[in-house]
């Protein structure tokens, strides 16, 4: 799941230089996303041919390592993208899961949905990924499978009355640690080494999110997604500082 791009785009172009700044944006966007993102045309109307989504295995194994720090990646399983699926390439340890997620892990009506450049490096803890990554691996089927925006947020409403598909574990998270990355093309890169961590709808006020001073940023998800809290934090995965003084590292 990519955060919201208008929270996004501001801290790239140096709109924002306080986290307090960075909330109250994040407040205000949410309804005007939305408005924005109805009526604007579609930048990726359609899926792009399957081949301009895939990586060369041994470069994917390193993106999707690049996630986390080498102490928990190095002993990960790795997930690449191929013309079937996601497929288990390198066997793990430790229960974590490194995987590159494409656009299609956005909101179902999110305007970068297709945008085939799109890589973002994740790593699942073992409860997210008994209990959230089979949201992504479905995805990912839907997707290669043919299937619409609409029809996959249909056949996903069918797998949670099933139970097929369910709400987060408690402690269910994930690194995204990545400065190798491509999260939108507002960001042309990667945004912030952040931590996410996954919790049932509408729990996000639980956690404080968004609140004035908070340093976490909230965005529920819709009946068919579980909410996600976004943790902003200092370092990449390779230890290299991401905000030495507070500030965002990428202006433009």
């Amino acid at each position: 799941m990519i955060p919201n791009p208008t929270l996004r785009k501001a801290f790239l172009t140096g709109h924002i230089v306080t986290w307090v700044e960075c909330l109250i944006l994040l407040l205000a966007a949410s309804t005007a996303t939305a408005t924005e993102e109805t009526n604007a045309a579609p930048r990726y109307p359609t899926m792009a041919p399957i081949e301009k989504y895939l990586n060369a295995v041994p470069d994917e194994i390193a993106l999707a390592r690049s996630a986390a720090p080498p102490s928990i990646s190095d002993d990960a399983e790795v997930l690449v993208l191929t013309t079937h699926g996601y497929e288990s390439v390198v066997k793990g340890k430790n229960g974590f899961v490194c995987f590159v997620e494409r656009s299609w892990c956005a909101g179902f009506d999110d305007p970068e949905f297709w945008n085939p450049k799109i890589r973002s490096p994740n790593c699942f803890n073992p409860n997210a990924v008994r209990s959230v990554l089979p949201h992504y691996l479905k995805r990912a089927e839907w997707v290669l499978a043919g299937l619409t925006p609409g029809q996959m947020r249909e056949r996903a409403k069918a797998e949670f009355a099933s139970g097929k598909l369910t709400m987060p574990e408690d402690a269910a998270f994930s690194f995204m640690l990545s400065k190798l990355g491509y999260v939108s093309d507002d960001a042309a890169g990667p945004w912030l080494p952040h931590v996410m961590l996954f919790v049932p709808r509408g729990q996000a006020a639980v956690w404080g999110a968004n609140k004035k001073g908070s340093p976490i940023l909230g965005a529920d998800g819709s009946d068919v997604e579980p909410a996600i809290l976004f943790i902003p934090v200092r370092r990449w995965s390779d230890g290299s500082p991401a905000l030495p003084d507070g500030s965002p590292t990428h202006k433009h």
